[in-house]
């Protein structure tokens, strides 16, 4: 054998143990998942009890709670200022309606509207919202419109909050056709709370000199004692003329309330 042929014998052989080896060689392939399945939108209830479909990671926008089917559309009132929440020391106790006080029902308080009226209440701040009924009256804090259950706080996001801004929409019942009924409702005057029992009394013997035909009483209450003027013809006119001369010292405030 020749030189050539040599090399030649010797080329050859690197090439098949270069295949031979290149066998037994693992490849390293690159990995593509597929992309995730979009998620199904699961179903969340909002604050009201109403269903929503939500998505992770997404917020859908709460839905206004649904009113009973009986109420028209309009609502007779709507107005917009500060809602707090009251619980003990008043559960249990007998509310301005005559039932008592059940802080875990779907009630409130306000100053001027009818008892039994339905009404809506939208947290502002979180767009919750709750259907209530008014069975009591206050709150008694300047500023503030209604005084929510502890149900109904924590269903408008009110509870965490203290106080937040609400709107309020009321469906009023209709007109009381009783022979003692008064057009525009029954009303009287309530001026406290004063911290002392002394105060009160003495601000009651005042008013009832001064307004011999009208009813005064004292009674204490969870924040205070209060006095309440109960004027002879209970209209909402001379109920507002005994609170433009009521004012009392010590930072006790008249509040004008109907009573209906």
């Amino acid at each position: 054998m020749n030189r050539s042929q040599r090399i030649s014998g010797v080329a050859l052989a690197l090439v098949v143990m270069l295949a031979l080896s290149g066998c037994h060689k693992k490849q390293v392939r690159a990995s593509h998942p597929p992309p995730p399945l979009p998620a199904k939108p699961t179903s969340g209830n909002d604050a009201s009890g109403s269903t929503r479909p939500t998505t992770p990671g997404t917020t859908a926008p709460a839905k206004p709670a649904p009113l009973p089917p009986n109420l028209s559309e309009r609502p007779s009132l709507v107005e917009s200022g500060l809602a707090s929440w009251y619980g003990p020391p008043y559960a249990g106790r007998k509310g301005a309606d005559g039932t008592v006080y059940d802080q875990n029902a779907m009630t409130a308080a306000h100053l001027s509207l009818p008892m039994g009226s339905i009404v809506r209440v939208t947290n502002l701040t979180t767009k919750q919202s709750a259907v209530v009924k008014i069975t009591d009256r206050g709150p008694f804090v300047r500023g503030r419109i209604i005084d929510l259950s502890l149900a109904a706080a924590k269903a408008t996001g009110v509870y965490r909050m203290g106080v937040a801004k609400v709107q309020v929409e009321a469906w009023t019942p209709p007109p009381s056709t009783s022979p003692t009924a008064i057009p525009g409702g029954r009303w009287c005057v309530q001026v406290g709370a004063f911290q002392s029992e002394k105060d009160a009394q003495k601000l009651k013997s005042q008013l009832m000199r001064r307004y011999t035909t009208a009813k005064v009483i004292e009674f204490p209450g969870p924040t205070g004692h209060w006095v309440r003027i109960n004027p002879a013809h209970p209209d909402k006119r001379a109920a507002t003329e005994v609170a433009d001369g009521s004012h009392a010292s010590g930072g006790a405030e008249p509040y004008l309330i109907r009573t209906d």
